[in-house]
């Protein structure tokens, strides 16, 4: 077929041949599965925490659930030149260090240029072991005859399995080979992880099976021209997938940042109009950030609206409440919204931060430096209570901020605070007479 009856590419459909033995193996082993297989009562299922690997990398751990899984399977996922063969390479350095075999196994680069990378890094035990090969047959011998504790495949996009036929990257040699080195974590107890490109839309490339696969899903985020990094988990069978890791690129390799708040508000400008703090959670990490907005007069028909770290359609929403409810004509105006430092956020927790900071903009009047505001705004211009307020205003506290605003409904179930004043708000209106 020229085109995909599904997904309407071209060129996309290829042949996947399934040899006799194989599945004549399949079926023989699948029957003997059958017969082997018993129901068991839930009451009769044994529960015991798995013992997991520290990486002694607190921001890693911190998003893997506590730790690595013996036998898992995880997939990090990101775009070109972000730091994942260096994160992993980190993590083999530590691991190695603490008496454990890992195996590393590269499919796009030589042994020299790996030396040369672990180099920077800092001295390696004799218990990391490096192997440059792309045929899966021979990676799979290797990890039976070596049984590490770590195993990783970098890139899964580089191995090939000589029995299909289509070139490696392509969607039968991805499932196969994930396949593969899925039996091998299970079955040798070793703990793979396997590197992913990704596409232009940010996705990991290959077939959305790979995802259903593996047990965990890491995506390595930030600009690769800047120095921040941002390891989010996805999917996390063993643990929660809200947590995020805040790195550091520097000469040295991947640096933790152990409080991402005071990074990210590092640099903000005093005194400057449309300019606001407002916080953020991510899993179980309150993260403040700062909120930029530039509302000015436009010389078009139509005026520009922008959003950058956050939801373009939210931005338009908010707006539309702020020229409905306040009154303010901003229909001839450009409008521009930037959450400083990189971070992209969805939470509606940041809706009141966005609308002060537009306000702020929009009559060129500065916002207190220490005062802080989150709070989510609904379409009749009503501040809606969010969740985790004790440990928001807790991180604004511990970084100095002396006034916050939040929605009334969270103020009056709130503890007092320590060192911060806290304002309660039912409508943005109550919030823009604030400031």
């Amino acid at each position: 077929m020229g085109q995909c009856p599904g997904c309407k590419a071209w060129n996309s459909m290829v042949e996947e041949p399934k040899s006799a033995s194989s599945h004549g193996a399949a079926a023989a082993g699948a029957g003997r599965a059958r017969m082997a297989a018993k129901p068991a009562s839930l009451s009769e299922v044994s529960v015991r925490e798995e013992e997991r690997m520290r990486t002694h990398m607190a921001e890693l751990d911190r998003v893997l659930g506590g730790g690595i899984v013996p036998g898992s399977l995880t997939l990090v996922g990101g775009d070109p030149g972000i730091g994942k063969s260096t994160l992993l390479l980190q993590v083999c350095r530590h691991m190695a260090a603490d008496g454990r075999k890992v195996l590393y196994i590269s499919g796009e680069e030589s042994l020299r240029q790996i030396k040369l990378r672990a180099n920077r890094l800092g001295e390696f035990s004799d218990n990391l072991l490096l192997l440059c090969e792309t045929n899966l047959e021979i990676v799979e011998d290797t990890i039976r005859s070596v049984k590490p504790d770590i195993t990783i495949i970098d890139s899964i996009q580089t191995m090939y399995h000589e029995d299909i036929s289509s070139a490696p990257g392509s969607v039968s040699q991805v499932r196969e080979s994930t396949s593969i080195l899925l039996q091998l974590a299970k079955g040798l107890n070793t703990s793979i992880f396997i590197v992913g490109h990704v596409t232009k839309e940010g996705t990991v490339a290959g077939p959305r099976v790979l995802e259903h696969m593996v047990d965990t899903v890491l995506y390595f985020e930030g600009d690769r021209h800047a120095s921040y990094r941002i390891l989010r988990g996805v999917k996390n069978r063993f643990g929660s997938t809200n947590e995020i890791g805040v790195f550091e690129m520097k000469e040295e390799g991947l640096v933790e940042v152990k409080n991402p708040s005071a990074f990210m508000l590092d640099g903000k400008p005093e005194g400057a109009s449309g300019s606001v703090v407002s916080c953020s959670m991510e899993g179980t990490r309150p993260i403040l950030l700062e909120i930029q907005a530039l509302v000015c007069h436009s010389s078009f028909g139509i005026p520009r609206r922008q959003a950058i770290g956050t939801d373009f359609n939210r931005v338009n929403l908010l707006m539309a409440v702020l020229e409905k409810r306040l009154g303010l004509q901003m229909s001839d105006c450009d409008a521009y919204v930037n959450l400083a430092g990189g971070l992209r956020i969805q939470e509606p927790a940041i809706d009141l931060g966005i609308a002060m900071a537009v306000v702020s903009s929009f009559k060129n009047r500065a916002i207190d430096d220490k005062l802080i505001a989150f709070g989510e705004i609904g379409l009749s211009g009503e501040v809606r209570g969010v969740s985790m307020v004790e440990q928001r205003v807790a991180e604004a506290a511990k970084l100095g901020f002396t006034t916050c605003v939040l929605p009334e409904v969270n103020r009056s179930k709130l503890r007092p605070a320590q060192g911060i004043k806290v304002i309660g708000v039912r409508t943005v209106q109550d919030a823009i007479e604030i400031i």
